[in-house]
C-alpha cells in the first residue's frame, strides 16, 4: 500500500511538472519533448492501468485506466492547445484525490474500524467513477460526436487481429470517415443557410418596413422612409403655399418623431398631444419640457382651438422647434 501511494504522489508530480516546467526543462524544444516523453513512461509504468495492491495479509485490484485513456488523449492533442493543460489538471486532481483516500484509509481515526471494513472501504474508493472515467458531461458535444461516431465505424469495420510488427491502415481510414462525416455535415447546414437564409432575411425586412409604416402619430401615418427632418421640410413647404396651421401641425409631428428616434418617448396611435408631454415630464424633465410645453400650446392654439396662423406665428413655432430639438435631455 505504500509503495502504491508513493508511486502515485510521483506521477502527480511528474504531471505538475509537465504542467509547469522549469526554465532548465524548457531551454530547447528538443529538451522538453525528451523530458516530455521520459515523464509520460514513467507515470504510465508507475500507474498500470490493473495491478494488485498487498495490504494487511489481502489484495485488491486495481482499475486506472482512465490514466491511461487521458494519457492517450493528452499525447494526442496539439501541443499549443488548451486541452493539454486541461488533461494534466485533471489527472493531477485526481492523483491527489487517490493518495489523499489512501493516507485516510492508512492512518484511520481513533475509533479502529475491522480489516474487512478497511479492505470494503479501499475497494469502494478505487473503483468510484471520479478514478475511472469522465463524466459525460464534462465531454464538449464535439468529442460526444466524435466517439459516437468512432463507435459507429468500429462496428462497421472491424479492426482486425493485427500481428506485432504490422502496422495497421485502419486508424487512417476511420479518421478519413470522420472528416468526410464532418464535411457532409457542414456542406448540409451551409446548403440550408444559402436555401433558406435569403427568405428569413427579406421576411424580416418587409417586417421592419411594415413596422416603420405603421408609425401614427396624432391620427397621421408615417411611411417607412419618413424621418423628423422629412416631416418638417414637409412642414416648411406648408408654409410657403400659405398653410401655417398645416404646417405648424406637421412641425410638431416632426418633433414627436424627433424624440421618438431618440427613444425619448414611445408612439402610440392612442396618445395625445398631451399624453406625450407628460411622458417628457415624467422621464426627463427640465429644459426639454419646458421647451416642448411652449410648443404644445402654440400646437394647441392654432390646430384644435382653430386660431387663424401668420408668418409671425410661423416663425415663433419654428424657433420653438429648433430650441426644443437641441434641447438637453
Amino acid at each position: 500500500m505504500a509503495e502504491y501511494k508513493s508511486n502515485v504522489i510521483e506521477a502527480r508530480n511528474l504531471t505538475l511538472q509537465l504542467l509547469y516546467p522549469d526554465e532548465e526543462i524548457t531551454a530547447s524544444a528538443a529538451e522538453y519533448e525528451n523530458f516530455e516523453k521520459n515523464a509520460l513512461e514513467k507515470i504510465r509504468k508507475n500507474i498500470p492501468t490493473s495491478e494488485k495492491i498487498e495490504w494487511e495479509n489481502s489484495s485488491i485490484e486495481t482499475d486506472n485506466r482512465w490514466l491511461a485513456e487521458k494519457l492517450d488523449a493528452y499525447q494526442k492533442a496539439a501541443a499549443d492547445s488548451n486541452e493539454r493543460e486541461q488533461i494534466l489538471n485533471e489527472i493531477s486532481e485526481r492523483l491527489d484525490a487517490v493518495a489523499k483516500k489512501i493516507a485516510e484509509i492508512e492512518n484511520p481515526p481513533i475509533s479502529q474500524r475491522t480489516k474487512d471494513e478497511d479492505k470494503r472501504k479501499l475497494s469502494e474508493i478505487l473503483k468510484r467513477e471520479e478514478f475511472k472515467k469522465a463524466d459525460e458531461q464534462d465531454k464538449s458535444l464535439f468529442q460526444r460526436i466524435y466517439e459516437t461516431v468512432m463507435a459507429w465505424l468500429a462496428e462497421l469495420f472491424p479492426r482486425p487481429e493485427i500481428k506485432p510488427g504490422q502496422s495497421s491502415g485502419f486508424g487512417q481510414f476511420s479518421s478519413f470517415l470522420v472528416y468526410g462525416f464532418f464535411a457532409l455535415i457542414l456542406a448540409g447546414i451551409g446548403y440550408l443557410i444559402y436555401k433558406f437564409a435569403p427568405q428569413f432575411v427579406r421576411r424580416y425586412r418587409t417586417r421592419e418596413k411594415k413596422e416603420k409604416a405603421d408609425r401614427v402619430i396624432l391620427g397621421e401615418t408615417l411611411s417607412a422612409d419618413q424621418n423628423a427632418s422629412d416631416l418638417f421640410s414637409e412642414a416648411e413647404k406648408l408654409a410657403r403655399e400659405g398653410n401655417l396651421r398645416g404646417a405648424i401641425r406637421k412641425g410638431y409631428i416632426a418633433l414627436l418623431c424627433e424624440l421618438s428616434d431618440r427613444k425619448i418617448i414611445g408612439l402610440s396611435g392612442n396618445k395625445t398631444n398631451r399624453d406625450y408631454l407628460r411622458d417628457v415630464k415624467r422621464g426627463r424633465g427640465g429644459e426639454l419640457y419646458q421647451n416642448m410645453n411652449g410648443l404644445t400650446l402654440n400646437f394647441e392654439r392654432h390646430w384644435y382651438g382653430f386660431e387663424s396662423a401668420d408668418e409671425k406665428d410661423w416663425e415663433e413655432f419654428k424657433n420653438g422647434y429648433k430650441k426644443t430639438v437641441s434641447s438637453k435631455a
